[in-house]
Formats: C-alpha cells, structure tokens, sequence
C-alpha cells in the first residue's frame, strides 16, 4: 500500500475502534539523550493507546520516553542492545549504582581536557560495551547521537559541545525516573521473542529503526520491516494491539516516505508532529534545518 493511504475505511476510522485512554501531561525530563526518543510528543502516542490494555510492552525501548510518560501498572521494557538494558535493569533495582556511574565519568572528565576524556571513556566502552560508560556517553556525544561504524560496531560519535548535566542534577532524575518505571520488568531480547509472549488483551508500543533516516543507528543495518509486519500480524490474529511509530514526512512535509505495508494490517493512521531531526543536523553538521522538519505516522492495529 502506497504510504500516503489511509489504512482504514473513508473516515480513516475502525468502527469498532476501542476509545483512547485520556492523554497523561507531557514529561520533559530525560533520563537518556538518545535520537528518536519519542518522549516530547509521548503524550500524543499514548492518547491513540487503549485504556483497558493488560500488559504493555515496548520491544525497542530505547530512551524509553513513551513508557516514562505512560507510567504503566505492569510493563515489560525489552530491547537487543544488552549496554542498554543493563542501563534499565540497574535503574530498577538499584538506581543509586546508576548515579555513581554517571558521578564518576562526569568527576573524570573534568580533571583535564574534556574531549581527550570523553575518547577515553569512548575507548573503554568499545573495548568492552557496557552500561555505566554508555549512560555518560549518551549524555555527553553529540545531539545524544549514538552512531556506530558498521565496519566494526564501534561507537563513533565525537563529543558534545554542551557541558553535560552535574551528578546532583542526574541524580534527581534517576530518582524521577526509578519511581515511574517501577511498574517495569526489563530483559533483552529480540522484538520477536517480546512480541510472541505478548497476551490477547495486551497493548505493545513499537518504535523500531527507521528505514529512511536512521541507518547508522545501533541495530539497524540489520533490521527487516518486513519482518516486523510479519510480527505484528501474528499478534493481531490473537488478540494483541500494537501500535507503531514509523517514518512519515520530511522537508517539512514535502517528501512521503515510501513504505510498503502491508493491506488490512492496519485499521487507523495517525500523523505526529516530531519537529527538526536532531540527527539529520549531525549528518548535515550542524547546518540550520528549516527545510529539515519531520512527521512521524503512528499506525494502530486496532
């Protein structure tokens, strides 16, 4: 199907559609600076999610914005980057192990110069990828960046221009933060194993690579569409209600994003306003983005 079709009937509606839970206040503080954190416009997502879902799960978790803002009662977090869950898992059970990680590289790069720092933190975490030195390099890359050489999966990402945030300061967000994912389970896994265990009733959040923009992205040089269409018509035929963010517009709406997907899987299609792409600005280096704006589409299953 032509990507700028509507997946549903003439209105654009299922009939039978259950209603959207109330929009929850938009939450502005990140935890992760990660490109394509959803958590800006989260509230506009989880306005299109249904209010009597059982489980909610998000098999790309990444920055985990969306589920910040949701603050579910039983959720499970999962992605395939094991730094990263390492990060979420040690959020959850012992979320000052968390400050002390960011408190130490932050203290480190302030003893001399703060780029040759950020290398050597940079160099440690590709000699052995782990959480603690991902947490700070996050903050401290680029536009929060996080780009790898697929030659041989090394973060590449140079230093940020900004001075990252103070201990203190990420302190109070890990404790923001411990209290709203404390209704969270997180494990990795692949988005296909996190899918099949999901229950008829359950509602999973889908926010995978996109196809057009994030290329350099963890992950995502190996990353099927299709097969994830696969995935989400599996949970539609038991039950399950997926919803996913995917690319839509850019140039300020001017360019439709080709996509092939599939016919039926998809009963309604939204249209969310994201704004300027903080990675097309790395790509272009730095250079103003008016023409630069994007749209995502949110396509639900029910």
């Amino acid at each position: 199907m032509h990507c700028g079709a509507s997946p549903a009937g003439p209105e654009g509606e299922s009939a039978t559609a259950p209603a959207p839970a109330p929009a929850p206040a938009p939450f502005r503080t990140q935890l992760l600076k990660w490109v394509g954190n959803k958590q800006r416009f989260a509230h506009e997502i989880i306005a299109a999610l249904p209010e009597d879902m059982g489980t909610y799960h998000e098999p790309f978790l990444g920055a985990g914005g969306v589920m910040a803002t949701l603050q579910p009662r039983r959720a499970v977090g999962s992605d395939v980057f094991a730094p990263l869950i390492e990060i979420w898992q040690t959020l959850s059970a012992d979320p000052a192990r968390l400050k002390r990680w960011y408190a130490q590289r932050w203290h480190f790069c302030q003893q001399g110069d703060r780029v040759a720092r950020y290398e050597q933190i940079r160099a440690s975490y590709n000699a052995r990828p782990n959480g603690a030195d991902l947490l700070f390099l996050c903050r401290a890359c680029y536009g929060g960046v996080v780009r790898f050489r697929k030659s041989d999966g090394h973060m590449s990402t140079p230093c940020g221009a900004h001075r990252p945030i103070s201990p203190q300061a990420f302190a109070r967000r890990v404790d923001i933060w411990h209290r709203r994912m404390r209704g969270v389970r997180f494990e990795r896994m692949d988005y296909r194993e996190a899918m099949a265990r999901a229950a008829p009733g359950d509602v999973i959040y889908c926010d995978p690579p996109y196809s057009d923009s994030q290329t350099i992205l963890y992950g995502a040089q190996d990353f099927n569409l299709q097969e994830l269409f696969a995935a989400i018509a599996q949970c539609k035929a038991r039950g399950v209600r997926v919803a996913l963010s995917i690319d839509g517009s850019k140039k300020s709406g001017d360019v439709r994003c080709a996509i092939d997907i599939p016919e039926g899987l998809f009963e309604r299609e939204l249209a969310v306003n994201v704004g300027r792409s903080m990675l097309r600005r790395f790509q272009m280096g730095g250079q103003t983005l008016e023409r630069e704006e994007v749209r995502d589409r949110l396509l639900l299953s029910y």
